[in-house]
C-alpha cells in the first residue's frame, strides 16, 4: 500500500484506540511555544525535542511558522505529524528553513507517506520520543518497542513522516 486507506490493519489488533484528533487549543498551543523557542534562556530548556519549520505557502507566500517534535536518525531530522495543510507546502527539491532555538537553517525536506516508510519511521521517533507515542497513539511494550499495529493504524489516520536534511 503507499497511499493511507481504511483497508484492515495487516499488523494485527492495535494496542490503542489511535491518536486523538488536534485538539481545539492546538493552534494557542503553538503560539506559545513559538515565542517560547525564541527567547535564549529558554529555547534550550522548552526545545529540547522542539524544532520550528518556516514553511511558505505555496499560493499566498506567507511564512508559517510551525513547531514541531523531532529526532535525530542516520544524521537525518524525523518529524512525524499528521497530513496537515502546511505539510502540502513542503515540496522534495525546495529547500526549507528551520530553527532549533537558534538562527535559521537550510534544509533539504521530504514528506514521506508511504506505508513501509511511515511505520518504520514512526517506530525510530516513538522509541526515541515516548510523549510523541503517546500523542500519536503508539503503544510501547515494556521494552520500550512500539507496536507496528499501533504505527500502521497512525499511517491509516494521516500521519506522515517528514526527512529533513540540515545544512
Amino acid at each position: 500500500m503507499t497511499e493511507q486507506t481504511p483497508a484492515a490493519n495487516p499488523y494485527g489488533t492495535p494496542t490503542t484506540s489511535g491518536p486523538e484528533p488536534i485538539r481545539s487549543y492546538q493552534n494557542r498551543l503553538n503560539a506559545v511555544i513559538r515565542v517560547l523557542l525564541k527567547v535564549p534562556l529558554l529555547a534550550p530548556r522548552v526545545g529540547k525535542r522542539l524544532c520550528v519549520l518556516h514553511v511558505v505557502g505555496r499560493k499566498s507566500g506567507k511564512v508559517y511558522d510551525v513547531p514541531v517534535a523531532y529526532t535525530r536518525h542516520e544524521g537525518d531530522i524525523l518529524v512525524g505529524t499528521a497530513k496537515r495543510p502546511w505539510v502540502s507546502n513542503i515540496r522534495k527539491g525546495t529547500p526549507l528553513a528551520v530553527s532549533f532555538g537558534g538562527p535559521k537553517r537550510t534544509a533539504d525536506a521530504e514528506v514521506l507517506t508511504d506505508a513501509e516508510s511511515v511505520v518504520r519511521l514512526s517506530e525510530v521517533i516513538a522509541r526515541d520520543n515516548k510523549q510523541w507515542a503517546k500523542f500519536n497513539g503508539i503503544g510501547l511494550d515494556a521494552q520500550g518497542n512500539p507496536s507496528k499495529a499501533d504505527s500502521y493504524q497512525s499511517w491509516q489516520q494521516g500521519c506522515v513522516i517528514i526527512r529533513l536534511s540540515v545544512h
